[in-house]
């Protein structure tokens, strides 16, 4: 059973794979943040929090380049 807050990350993650998804090439962060139409984000270290977090189930390749950047 999810909480309210695993909800909303999963939600959050939504948002960022539909970016990521339809980038050509791996993106940062800040070009993800830039990217999104929603306020649910406040700053790219938010969006990188996520992805590495996803990173860790194998949802999400991290290139760890600098700045790192992610790819589905």
């Amino acid at each position: 059973m999810y909480t309210c807050n695993m909800k909303s990350r999963h939600t959050e993650f939504h948002e960022i794979k539909t970016v990521l998804k339809e980038a050509d090439e791996p993106m940062t962060a800040r070009e993800i943040l830039d990217q999104i139409e929603s306020e649910s984000f406040d700053s790219s270290h938010q969006i990188a929090t996520i992805l590495g977090t996803r990173a860790q189930y194998g949802d999400v390749d991290v290139i760890r380049e600098r700045p790192y950047q992610y790819q589905i």
